[in-house]
């Protein structure tokens, strides 16, 4: 608390209601605000269409395809959170920490699904090592 506010006599400063909040860096719209709501948030929609695509392909049987899309949908959403100054609601946090997740969960995503079984297309002894032990 600050020394120069002092709250009026009876009233406690516990509890009080936020009036605002700031959006995160990069939070503005990305298309100008005459633009319909979808040019605005074309980013979110973008990486959001490219995982659905993803998961419909996961759906249809078509398992390390539609899971590689997933993962590069999310490598491209921190891409888009690098490059882009405004990304609309596709920024959630901190630039720096929108990116490390976005970028770490895509690497994850297509590093596993590399090295799913049957018949991986990567192999890496350490990490199969790894993933034998913790199963």
């Amino acid at each position: 608390m600050r020394a120069d506010v002092v709250p009026a006599p009876g009233k406690s400063r516990r509890f009080q209601l936020t009036r605002d909040t700031a959006r995160p860096e990069g939070g503005g719209r990305a298309a100008p605000g005459d633009a319909p709501a979808p040019a605005r948030q074309w980013p979110l929609l973008a990486v959001m269409g490219v995982t659905g695509v993803g998961l419909l392909l996961v759906a249809c049987d078509v398992f390390r395809v539609g899971t590689l899309i997933v993962g590069v949908a999310m490598l491209g959403g921190a891409v888009l959170r690098w490059a882009l100054p405004s990304v609309g609601m596709l920024a959630v946090r901190s630039r720096f920490t929108d990116i490390v997740t976005y970028g770490v969960l895509g690497f994850a995503i297509v590093l596993l699904t590399l090295m799913a079984q049957p018949h991986a297309w990567l192999k890496i002894p350490v990490l199969e090592d790894l993933l034998h032990f913790g199963v």
